[in-house]
């Protein structure tokens, strides 16, 4: 069974994920109109943040699993934006920019697990017992 601790954890969570990945958008889109870099921003540093957040939150088991799912997948669930980089992957296909589609999938994908893998490390080193 839910809580209703957890779905409002969640909920507010992905509120402020949404906006904080919004205001990205509004601020790094326009540096570079050949890739979103609002978009790449949000799912790279979410990456390093989701890292982050699983280390603390092995080394703090005795907190409330409603503080885990409020922070990784409400916060960092609605500020990665999966489906939008696939949007935007798929329009730069269309639009025959195979060379910033691949830039973009390599960005997103590579600098992602890189940067979650360096996240848990720090977070691990941080919060060790």
């Amino acid at each position: 069974m839910v809580s209703l601790a957890a779905a409002v954890g969640v909920g507010i969570g992905g509120a402020f994920g949404s906006l904080l990945r919004w205001a990205m958008g509004a601020w790094l889109n326009p540096l570079w109109a050949a890739v979103p870099l609002g978009t790449a921003f949000a799912n790279v540093s979410g990456c390093f943040c989701i890292g982050l957040a699983s280390a603390f939150f092995s080394s703090h088991a005795a907190l409330a699993p409603e503080w885990r799912l409020g922070v990784i997948t409400g916060i960092l669930g609605g500020y990665t934006t999966f489906s939008t980089f696939t949007l935007e992957v798929l329009t730069m296909i269309q639009e025959g920019r195979l060379l910033a589609a691949a830039g973009t999938l390599a960005l997103h994908l590579g600098s992602g697990l890189v940067l979650a893998a360096l996240g848990m490390a720090i977070g691990m080193r941080w919060w060790a017992e």
